[in-house]
């Protein structure tokens, strides 16, 4: 499986990680509308994501449930009828979430930068960083993307945004 190394991390404002993230030579990618949802599996975790109402995307992830830099090994595999995918899912599996965001995306390297707006929770930055050098380029990559958009220890999240959501209580 794929690897790459996530960190979240609550932002106050959108303007200013845009800034940051352009001012590091980062290129923007576009702008994504994105429902995710999530359905209950023994392990690991398992979402149907719609972009733009358009195309959409099984995601299948395993990481570790813990604050700061986690590694996530996952796999991904396109759906090009997406809404007769989600019934079909949603006929055998139970969804648990609906996370809806709009997403801002930006690359740098091999990291993805996300400055998402996700309802019901408010603005965040999510760094991919694809382990494809290894994982102390990964680490450092991560390191270095932390520091210049000044992410405080407090603001970093442990969970997924349908963790968040669930614990808000917030499910559709």
């Amino acid at each position: 499986m794929p690897q790459n190394l996530e960190l979240k991390a609550r932002i106050r404002s959108l303007k200013k990680a845009e800034a940051t993230a352009t001012g590091i030579g980062a290129r923007f990618a576009g702008d994504l509308r994105q429902v995710d949802t999530y359905f209950r599996v023994r392990r690991g975790r398992l979402k149907l994501r719609e972009v733009d109402s358009k195309k959409g995307e099984l995601i299948y992830y395993r990481r570790a449930h813990k604050r700061g830099a986690r590694l996530s090994r996952y796999v991904i595999y396109p759906v090009g009828r997406v809404r007769e995918a989600k019934r079909l899912l949603c006929s055998f599996l139970q969804p648990t979430v609906v996370v809806r965001k709009n997403r801002r995306l930006y690359l740098c390297k091999n990291a993805r930068i996300h400055l998402d707006s996700v309802r019901g929770l408010g603005h965040f930055v999510e760094f991919e960083v694809i382990v494809r050098k290894g994982r102390a380029q990964a680490a450092g990559l991560m390191e270095y993307l932390r520091t210049v958009f000044k992410i405080d220890a407090r603001e970093i999240e442990g969970g997924s945004y349908g963790d968040l959501l669930r614990r808000k209580k917030v499910l559709a």
